[in-house]
């Protein structure tokens, strides 16, 4: 007797890119994406990063070449999305995890320098890789889109508005296209990370990491990129063709918590 299931959980021989994928949650997720079949794009613009992972891939037996970018330049999603076409094939899987978190208070002299970088690649560059892949999204009705938001696009915090308000801009983006794109069959979601080991956090130190944990989270700890990478395969896969809209928090609990 075959399986009663009908939906697959399989992403191989897809075509996804993956951005900021030379560290943390996103080398987490191109990782995972090549262990489960997929043609992976590695894009971030570390190029010695994108080398190492593309290199990690390659190694271990998956399928991945490498991208270095710039995505604060506005030209820059279209010829990826042009380049990954011609070097993998139609992309069939788009993650937008590229993020920088850089600012300070609403009276910082460079305020005004911070809001520019961090929007320019946390949301328009996102826009824009979606608008340069689009067609080839369309092209089967069963496209999927992530992109990585975080809990600050749930809430907010002092001191880091402009991050905040572009994390909040991903869920609203995520949110709008998901009902614009939704006849086409595309599914498009977010992820919102709370507390993870990634470079943005590298930098606080350990107890006072634990000491947010244990007060702010259910779990009592920090996560793991690969914890956050797994749920965005989630939203990938074909079986998942009646998730649209969400925004999706991976933070141990740390939104549910009352104190």
């Amino acid at each position: 007797m075959g399986p009663l299931s009908e939906l697959s959980r399989s992403i191989q021989g897809r075509v996804a890119i993956v951005t900021g994928a030379a560290s943390g949650m996103g080398r987490a997720t191109a990782h995972l994406f090549s262990d489960e079949g997929a043609k992976v794009a590695v894009c971030d613009i570390n190029a010695e990063g994108v080398e190492t992972v593309v290199g990690e891939i390659l190694e271990s037996g998956g399928s991945a070449k490498g991208y270095v970018v710039d995505l604060q330049d506005g030209n820059a999603p279209s010829e990826l999305a042009k380049q990954v076409r011609s070097d993998l094939g139609p992309i069939d899987i788009l993650v937008n995890n590229a993020g920088v978190s850089v600012g300070g208070p609403i009276d910082s002299p460079d305020f005004e320098d911070f809001w520019d970088v961090t929007f320019a690649v946390n949301l328009d560059a996102q826009m824009r890789l979606i608008r340069a892949c689009l067609d080839d999204l369309c092209r089967e009705q069963q496209g999927r889109i992530v992109n990585i938001s975080s809990t600050e696009g749930l809430g907010g915090s002092a001191a880091i508005s402009p991050y905040t308000a572009s994390k909040h801009g991903v869920v609203g983006l995520t949110k709008a296209l998901a009902v614009e794109l939704g006849p086409s069959g595309v599914t498009v979601n977010a992820v919102c990370p709370g507390p993870i080991h990634t470079g943005m956090t590298a930098k606080i130190p350990l107890d006072a990491k634990k000491i947010f944990a244990r007060r702010r989270t259910a779990l009592k700890r920090f996560g793991n990129p690969e914890e956050v990478a797994h749920v965005t395969l989630s939203l990938v896969l074909p079986a998942a063709s009646y998730i649209t809209g969400a925004a999706v928090p991976v933070d141990g609990g740390m939104r549910a918590r009352n104190n």
